[in-house]
């Protein structure tokens, strides 16, 4: 919705050519040998979504559409009388139960995570499956290279075990002063940025969670089914395994308006290093 950002962020342009941080992501993510985006909006966005983003992709990749509302719920469940705010990113994600039959990635639509990210998540999800629980990755990031300059923001800092997730806890209000040698975050931390490689196991244990959520916690105007969350709680209720994949990859969010012109140096940068063309499309 783009709130603290005073705008639908994902159609603002960001590169030379008038790209946006998401037409960066589908284009790395097709050279990593992704064939096909689903994109989760709201209904109300639908319009102004395919002629400004999904156009862009004709011929180059398949695009399909899901819409994430407030009364696409389970058989059973309503949303409360005055609920306003989505469910969250495990919601979003549910709602695409549908639409997604393959492996597949999931990222946000408004942070920009660098080629590397996608083909690690490519070369993860092409491999051949293994027994047991189901595989699914997390691609990390430091978090001294996911602050922002302009206002606190939220991490989930992760916990490893021989390369496995082993937990997430979220940590809110983080401000660059409070990372570095000798402070409360060194900086060295693994978070996630929402950049996952799922399996369709994930879409029965969205739907197992979601629903003690809604029977839960579905009367509190502004909860919300948050997708680490939900991963996390499939770790603990041994469903599910995900491998971590650090990354050097640059990453640039826009979460504030503010935000704009470091991302606009950045991805300028990385085009005059002949990493991306001028012009994506």
């Amino acid at each position: 919705m783009g709130s603290r950002y005073g705008g639908l962020k994902q159609i603002d342009p960001v590169g030379p050519g008038g790209e946006t941080v998401l037409d960066y992501a589908v284009y790395d993510a097709a050279r990593a040998g992704f064939g096909r985006v689903v994109f989760v909006i709201r209904r109300d966005f639908e319009a102004v979504f395919r002629e400004k983003i999904g156009a862009k992709y004709a011929g180059r990749i398949e695009v399909d559409y899901v819409f994430q509302a407030l009364d696409a719920l389970p058989a059973g469940f309503a949303p409360a009388p005055g609920r306003e705010k989505p469910w969250g990113t495990g919601h979003a994600v549910w709602c695409a139960r549908e639409a997604v039959r393959e492996n597949f990635g999931v990222i946000n639509a408004d942070d920009f995570y660098g080629e590397d990210s996608f083909r690690q998540l490519g070369d993860f999800l092409t491999r051949p499956a293994a027994p047991g629980p189901a595989e699914w990755a997390m691609v990390g990031f430091r978090m001294a290279n996911t602050l922002s300059e302009h206002g606190a923001v939220s991490r989930g800092v992760c916990r490893e075990e021989r390369g496995w997730l082993a937990g997430i806890e979220e940590n809110h209000g983080i401000t660059p002063e409070q990372v570095g040698e000798g402070r409360k975050f060194a900086g060295e931390q693994i978070v996630s940025m929402n950049c996952w490689g799922f399996t369709p196991a994930v879409f029965a244990a969205l739907d197992e969670q979601l629903r003690d959520f809604l029977a839960t916690r579905g009367a509190e105007p502004k909860a919300e089914f948050y997708l680490p969350a939900a991963v996390a709680q499939a770790i603990g209720r041994g469903q599910a395994r995900v491998r971590v994949l650090p990354t050097a990859a640059e990453w640039f969010g826009v979460t504030f308006r503010e935000d704009k012109p470091r991302v606009v140096a950045a991805i300028a940068g990385l085009v005059e290093r002949g990493l991306y063309p001028r012009k994506l499309y």
